[in-house]
């Protein structure tokens, strides 16, 4: 990755590794868009043990985000496993974290959107996306959704919505991304960095 290139800075954090899966679809979709770049970054847990750290650098997956990862982005897509129909603690924790980036605007007028993967197909999929949205327009951000103009949208019997890529992982063994899904993620990763190259100008 070029030091100075525009990139799609992908957030998340993923418990079992389903919101990984959709995180990397999504950065292959921005990868179709030549000039920008996609930047995987993911947040550690919360512990309730005070005294818990963790290392810097996972053991494995994408490198913990930085705020400056985050300041510096051309665009953003964040992604968490639902929680009673929110995101999870440690996405939360991380943007809690961003109030001086609040302050100075730094992320005002760049497109930002949400995906998310839950256990249930009615399991909160909708008001996680939604809910997520709410910091991001605090930031300033411009909302970034899937129209309807992708086929997938319309067709698939899984995860997918209009407010963001998503996952039905059931609640057993966990499913794995549907072609569907996959093309949904794609696609929402190539219109968000098109639309990061079009407002950056």
């Amino acid at each position: 990755m070029a030091e100075h290139a525009p990139y799609v800075l992908i957030l998340y954090y993923s418990r079992n590794g389903q919101t990984a899966e959709l995180a990397g679809q999504i950065g292959r979709g921005v990868a179709r868009v030549s000039g920008i770049e996609a930047r995987l970054r993911a947040v550690p847990p919360v512990s309730p043990d005070t005294e818990a750290s963790l290392p810097p650098v996972p053991d494995e997956g994408a490198p913990y985000a930085t705020k400056a990862d985050l300041g510096g982005c051309s665009g953003l897509a964040i992604g968490s496993p639902t929680r009673f129909g929110n995101m999870a603690a440690p996405l939360k924790h991380f943007l809690d974290t961003t109030g001086d980036l609040w302050l100075s605007g730094a992320l005002a007028g760049k497109p930002a959107g949400a995906f998310t993967s839950t256990g249930s197909l009615h399991g909160g999929q909708e008001t996680t996306l939604m809910t997520m949205m709410m910091p991001l327009l605090h930031h300033g951000m411009v909302l970034c959704g899937l129209p309807y103009t992708e086929q997938a949208l319309g067709e698939t019997e899984s995860g997918g919505t209009p407010y963001g890529p998503s996952h039905w992982a059931g609640t057993g063994e966990q499913l794995p991304l549907s072609e569907h899904e996959k093309t949904l993620c794609q696609a929402f990763g190539h219109r968000l960095a098109t639309l990061a190259l079009k407002l950056s100008d």
